[in-house]
């Protein structure tokens, strides 16, 4: 799997990841909406899992890199929604779009750039009809990545993320959708 933008490559997880990945998921500040940062033991599970589900299924998030230097700089892509979580969500939506980038580039535009591209091979390429994305409901600037990409708020897709306990802080999420055009 390769998409490629302006400023980005999107494609397939490699070996030579995984030292970049666990620093990028290694960041408290990157992991603020998240439990915790993760172990470089943790984010090589979540590598390899994402690999897996790759083989198995043909998408799930993926590395982006710079075009201009090929320094990876956070995950990005579609993933099915696994069914613990999709019983969560009203409606049972499959597929979800999501990110993570490395705190020195954030605010410039690289994660509505890569989601567009995710989004097009989607609808396109694997005939989708429709893609959401979720995040704890105080994490806005993935809400504002949401909306510059076209998607919008369903208030009534809002659910408390199941993997998270009961009265957990991060446990409330808002839900955004888009459609095929």
């Amino acid at each position: 799997m390769r998409l490629e933008t302006e400023r980005l490559t999107l494609r397939s997880w490699e070996e030579r990841d995984r030292a970049p990945l666990a620093s990028i998921l290694g960041d408290p500040e990157v992991r603020r909406f998240y439990p915790s940062a993760l172990t470089p033991e943790q984010a090589g599970a979540q590598l390899d899992f994402a690999m897996e589900r790759q083989a198995a299924v043909g998408v799930h998030f993926g590395a982006a890199e710079l075009r201009s230097t090929g320094r990876l700089v956070g995950l990005i892509g579609l993933a099915w929604i696994p069914d613990e979580t999709r019983d969560a969500i009203p409606g049972r939506p499959a597929v979800e779009i999501g990110w993570q980038f490395d705190k020195s580039l954030w605010g410039q535009g690289l994660a509505p750039e890569g989601a567009r591209a995710w989004l097009e091979h989607g609808f396109d390429a694997l005939g989708l009809s429709e893609i959401v994305a979720f995040t704890f409901r105080g994490n806005l600037p993935s809400q504002r990545v949401m909306t510059k990409i076209g998607m919008t708020r369903d208030p009534a897709g809002d659910f408390e993320h199941p993997r998270l306990p009961p009265g957990h802080p991060l446990r409330p999420h808002v839900l955004y959708r888009i459609s095929r055009a």
